[in-house]
């Protein structure tokens, strides 16, 4: 397989200083988001050369670099491995989400309701061929995003509205773009803090919270990533 058939995508700044830890021998290569670097993963008895992509934080980022790495790799499969913030009384910290559809939540409409934009980038993803666990502990559903941290008296709204459990900033532009390109995608992220009608674990001068975790959880997800690949590369054969 040549380089660049899977693109692991990662976001936020502590997320990608994760995974640099994993690899402080890889060559890292400059692109107009940040720095990428390839790695061969061991599945089975294939070697997969992988390309891990830092695409920044955000849905812009998270939009053009996904456009970026489908227009210079021609990628068959996508996997965005990330962080997630949950909501306290519904998911626990240190699960894993893998993400069945992604609502953009945060899109404003005064003219009219918001419903039809809204709907226009729901995503649903494809994860028929993930017939095992990806992850341990797994939950599978919807995944939220928008371009700010979860508002506490938000939760209840977006719990009746949406039946979600957890919010990050990135997912739902990443699986949009992969989707419209007809690139297979996948996005796990693992849940870093809770926010709840007390507080959130990571706010109020708390992000060290945050980035701790991230880096216990972005560990984890490099290593489900050979079950991950086990399971696609069989789809291919």
């Amino acid at each position: 397989m040549t380089e660049g058939k899977v693109i692991v995508l990662v976001s936020a700044d502590a997320e990608w200083a994760a995974v640099r830890s994993l690899y402080p021998n890889a060559t890292y290569l400059l692109s107009p988001f940040g720095e990428w670097f390839c790695h061969e993963v061991t599945v089975d008895v294939d070697s997969i050369p992988i390309v891990f992509f830092q695409g920044g934080w955000g849905k812009i980022s998270a939009a053009a670099a996904a456009q970026h790495v489908i227009d210079r790799w021609q990628p068959a499969l996508i996997i965005n491995l990330g962080t997630c913030g949950g909501f306290k009384g519904h998911i626990e910290k240190g699960m894993f989400i893998v993400a069945t559809d992604t609502v953009v939540y945060d899109i404003v409409e005064q003219m009219q309701d918001p419903t039809e934009a809204i709907n226009f980038y729901h995503t649903q993803l494809d994860l028929t061929w993930m017939q095992q666990p990806v992850t341990d502990p797994e939950f599978r559903g919807l995944l939220l995003s928008a371009d700010r941290d979860l508002i506490i008296d938000d939760i209840a709204d977006l719990r009746s509205k949406y039946d979600a459990v957890a919010a990050d900033w990135e997912s739902g532009a990443i699986a949009w773009v992969a989707t419209r390109n007809n690139v297979t995608c996948v996005i796990v992220r693992g849940v870093t803090d809770l926010v709840g009608p007390d507080g959130g674990d990571a706010y109020n001068g708390h992000a060290d919270v945050f980035v701790e975790n991230s880096k216990d959880v972005m560990h984890r997800l490099n290593g489900f990533l050979p079950n991950l690949l086990s399971q696609w590369l069989k789809l291919q054969k």
